[in-house]
C-alpha cells in the first residue's frame, strides 16, 4: 500500500451521509428491542462457596509440593546433625542446637508417595532421634 499524502482517506471511500435518513448505524430488517421486564427485587443471595471450602482448597498440596517440602525438611535435619557433630568434636555443644534438632525431628512430615524417598527420610529421622536420645542420656548422667 502506498501513502500518497497526509490528507487522510479520500472522500470517495466514505459512505454518503443522509442516504439512510438520520445519521448513525442501523440494522436493516431487525425489529426494535422490546423493553425488559421490571425486576421486583432480589431474593436472598447465597454465596457460591463458604469460607471453609476456600480454606480447604488452600490446604490441598500437589505431590510435587509435598515431595519438595519433605526433601527440604530432610536437608534441615542433615544440616542440624552436621552442626551437632562439629560442636561435639569442638567441645562446645550449645543447648540451642539440641532444641533446633529436636524441633526439626518433631516437625510433621508430609507423605510423598515415593517409597525410596520415604525410606531415606525415615533413616534420617531415626539417626536424628538416636543422637538426641544419646545426648539426653549423657546430659542426665552428668
Amino acid at each position: 500500500m502506498k501513502v500518497t499524502g497526509t490528507g487522510g482517506p479520500s472522500q470517495a471511500s466514505r459512505p454518503a451521509r443522509g442516504a439512510g435518513g438520520a445519521g448513525g448505524f442501523r440494522i436493516v430488517g431487525a425489529p426494535a428491542p422490546a423493553a425488559a421486564p421490571a425486576v421486583s427485587g432480589a431474593s436472598g443471595v447465597s454465596g457460591v462457596m463458604g469460607v471453609e471450602a476456600l480454606l480447604a482448597l488452600q490446604d490441598v498440596e500437589s505431590a510435587t509440593e509435598r515431595k519438595r517440602r519433605s526433601v527440604n525438611r530432610a536437608g534441615r535435619l542433615l544440616d542440624e546433625l552436621d552442626a551437632l557433630k562439629i560442636a561435639l568434636l569442638g567441645g562446645d555443644l550449645d543447648p540451642r542446637q539440641l532444641d533446633r534438632l529436636a524441633r526439626a525431628v518433631r516437625e510433621q512430615r508430609a507423605a510423598t508417595e515415593d517409597p525410596r524417598l520415604e525410606a531415606l527420610l525415615d533413616e534420617i529421622e531415626t539417626r536424628a532421634a538416636v543422637e538426641l536420645a544419646k545426648l539426653d542420656v549423657a546430659r542426665n548422667a552428668a
